[in-house]
């Protein structure tokens, strides 16, 4: 019995390390990076957190230390969540010049200063209530957060943030951070807005790790339902129009097409955000011996490449940095 035809034969290209390293589409690399940190204010020594095995909460006594492993790693960027010691209705710590953020950011450029250094910008780990801005009754009140979010993100800036990254999902947000960064003189800062933000189960380790549950309800209300992707485009565009100039979705893993989505509807540089929860998945599944961690970490950080992504902001980075250097 004859064969087909099989001058065409994409097996050609796969037979070596060396054939497929040359022709491979997509790569990884260490810039590609952003390693979040949790500062706490109320700890004197790291505080590991059990939901997401290999992270801690430092103390800001470790900040400087931390963010210089993470330069030694060849990571280019750090974000900051902070977990303040006092906490109130509206989340007032947060533009305290002498909150824990604040504080947090100074002692990074101190120790790294070419390090690039982000501000998360939200308030639900400065409430009370655990929502991400003021509440009328049960409702996060958008145009009053707007103004507070305001006074947050000018403290970062005097701090000598390098990136304000605001969180909360309220309408307008990005208008409002710039037009306050501009009257005050930080034109030159520029903002990476979550835009693109599910309502996700994908974020419960997150909770554990900034202390930022909500005391009631959930946050449908202002972060996006999981069911929607025009809204997603929507979403994009009107925060470039309000002059962003980096996007990010978050979650990272359910959404993919997102992701490409975004990045082929705009022109800026794409962020995404590899979640707590798509962390732990990982960790728990790598500890039982079922998958290998970083085969499988590696493979889905070439995912959100392969989708659009420009940067990732990922708890594997050190892990990845280290991955990476070896090979």
């Amino acid at each position: 019995m004859s064969l087909p035809d099989l001058t065409i034969r994409p097996r050609r290209l796969r037979r070596t390390p060396t054939l497929r390293r040359m022709v491979r589409e997509t790569s990884l690399s260490v810039d590609d990076l952003i390693y979040p940190l949790f500062v706490d204010e109320t700890i004197s020594e790291p505080k590991p957190i059990a939901s997401m095995p290999g992270v801690s909460r430092i103390p800001l006594s470790h900040v400087g230390k931390a963010v210089r492993e993470v330069a030694a790693a060849g990571i280019p960027g750090v974000i900051f969540f902070g977990i303040p010691a006092k906490k109130d209705a509206i989340g007032s710590e947060a533009w305290n010049d002498e909150g824990i953020v604040q504080r947090a950011v100074r002692a990074a450029k101190d120790a790294s200063p070419d390090t690039c250094v982000i501000a998360d910008s939200c308030f639900c780990e400065y409430t009370d209530h655990g929502h991400c801005g003021v509440l009328h009754g049960e409702e996060v009140d958008n145009d009053a957060t707007l103004e507070n979010l305001q006074k947050e993100v000018v403290s970062y800036a005097r701090s000598g943030v390098d990136i304000i990254a605001p969180s909360g999902m309220m309408d307008g947000m990005i208008g409002a951070i710039r037009t306050a960064l501009d009257d005050n003189g930080f034109s030159h800062i520029p903002v990476m807005s979550y835009a693109v933000k599910y309502a996700s189960g994908y974020f419960g380790p997150f909770r554990d790790a900034a202390d930022s549950a909500p005391s009631f309800g959930d946050r449908s209300g202002y972060q996006m339902d999981p069911a929607n992707r025009r809204e997603a485009i929507k979403e994009a565009m009107i925060d470039i129009n309000e002059g962003a100039d980096m996007l990010m979705v978050k979650p990272g893993l359910a959404y993919m097409d997102i992701i490409a989505a975004v990045k082929e509807a705009t022109d800026v540089p794409m962020a995404v955000y590899n979640v707590s929860g798509e962390y732990a998945m990982i960790k728990a599944a790598a500890e039982k011996g079922w998958i290998d961690e970083r085969r499988v970490v590696l493979e889905t950080m070439l995912g959100f490449k392969r989708a659009g992504a420009d940067m990732i902001l990922t708890y594997h980075a050190m892990d990845i940095a280290r991955w990476l250097n070896n090979d």
